[in-house]
């Protein structure tokens, strides 16, 4: 990967992409330490050393939203608004017609923005009224507090919107996907905390507990082990061989040739987790909102308590939903029948299946094959954190997540940068 980087460096018209990207990315970080008027961020520390929804959120957006900035939201409108215009277009045929369109994918980019805006809005309202109740406020009343809660608003608002218009640009103008890189730049913003872990772990081994001296070394070997792996399961494919029929057209004979069909081991990304760590995490949520004392109502409180981030009732549900959301985005995202349908009508097959429905049932299979295996590996990669925060007594909270996240930019980003400089030098074979 870094050799991509040094040879991308030396042509200029990477470099000025590079550069553009590296220019949003740091605007976008200042804007995450900026704050918003009216508030006190120190009132909302406790707040996001939960685990749950809100401890998400702010990992999505490195920390500014328990800060108050003025990217608070980061890109998690947009993200919201374009699963929530995908899942639509699966289930309205109107949207669906739309997607496969010419110019569809433009007008469902802009559906997007004004989704996102939505959502924004919504959010920004939520996220005012639980500043205000936890006292991080200055002003609450009278035409001062009118005042200052559309400013915040409006201000989150807008900061959401501004940084999904600076992703579109790094995506015109710079390398890599926008909003990805965006949320990469995010998640490592918040590794600096691995020095306090570090320092923490060092401090109890000092106090008596020797065991953390040889288990802080094991973490590190843990680790490096989880990147390989994460890394090696991510590029890992099917790929199903497709062979052409031979056919004449003019006085060209086309075809013949052999090729094949990529199905990639994690097809959804790390989508099933973010969909399985929003729902598991709302009652541990709205118990954190609600402030229920143990004493008082102890039913409710339990109930609550249940669903905390460290209990193993949270973790088989979670594990659980990721396996369903797993399957039930890869559903969504293939149609076997269509995929048959396309080698059909390209005279191509797949080699032991006749075309139509045999090779629509063996795609199948081979699908479910897959996703299992892909569900697994993302159940693993999000839960073992979690267990084995249990078993140290650490707080490892949403390591998987991250851990997804940033390998898969980190390739994405490497693989756009060789493609644009395979294109660069066909051209220049060619000129």
């Amino acid at each position: 990967m870094f050799q991509t980087f040094r040879n991308a460096w030396k042509i200029p018209e990477l470099k000025n992409r590079l550069l553009f990207t590296l220019a949003i990315l740091v605007v976008y970080r200042l804007g995450c330490a900026i704050p918003v008027p009216f508030v006190s961020g120190s009132a909302l520390t406790q707040m996001f050393a939960n685990g749950d929804m809100l401890s998400y959120l702010n990992m999505m957006s490195g920390g500014a939203l328990a800060r108050c900035t003025l990217f608070a939201l980061g890109v998690t409108p947009y993200i919201n608004a374009s699963i929530i215009v995908q899942l639509l277009t699966v289930a309205i045929p109107a949207l669906e017609n739309l997607a496969k369109e010419a110019d569809g994918q433009q007008k469902l980019q802009q559906i997007n923005r004004y989704a996102g805006a939505v959502v924004a809005l919504i959010m920004s309202i939520g996220y005012y009224f639980v500043i205000r109740n936890m006292g991080a406020l200055k002003y609450v009343s009278g035409a001062v507090g009118v005042f200052a809660a559309v400013v915040i608003i409006a201000t989150f608002v807008a900061g959401a919107q501004l940084i999904t218009w600076a992703g579109e640009q790094i995506d015109d103008k710079g390398i890599g996907n926008g909003v990805s890189l965006l949320i990469f730049a995010s998640i490592v913003s918040n590794w600096s905390s691995l020095y306090t872990s570090v320092t923490g772990l060092m401090t109890r081994a000092a106090a008596g507990e020797p065991q953390f001296y040889i288990l802080l070394p094991v973490l590190v070997i843990l680790a490096l082990v989880a990147v390989v792996f994460v890394v090696v399961m991510t590029n890992a494919e099917r790929r199903i061989t497709i062979q052409y029929a031979k056919r004449v057209v003019g006085r060209k004979q086309m075809g013949g040739q052999n090729s094949y069909l990529p199905l990639k081991l994690n097809m959804s990304g790390v989508m099933p987790i973010i969909f399985a760590s929003a729902l598991v995490s709302i009652p541990g949520t709205i118990g954190s909102f609600l402030q229920i004392d143990q004493t008082a109502h102890p039913v409710w409180y339990a109930f609550f308590h249940t669903f905390n981030y460290t209990s193993w009732l949270y973790v088989v549900i979670y594990l659980l939903l990721i396996l369903a959301f797993n399957y039930f985005y890869v559903a969504i995202q293939y149609n076997p029948v269509e995929i048959a349908n396309n080698l059909r009508r390209n005279n191509g097959s797949i080699p032991g299946f006749r075309p139509g429905k045999p090779t629509s049932d063996f795609i199948t299979r081979t699908l479910n094959k897959i996703t299992l295996i892909g569900a697994i590996f993302l159940a693993a990669v999000a839960v073992l954190p979690i267990i084995l925060g249990n078993l140290t007594g650490m707080s490892i909270q949403l390591g998987g997540t991250s851990l997804l996240i940033v390998v898969g930019v980190a390739l994405d980003t490497t693989r756009s940068l060789d493609s644009f400089m395979t294109m660069r030098n066909h051209k220049g074979f060619l000129g």
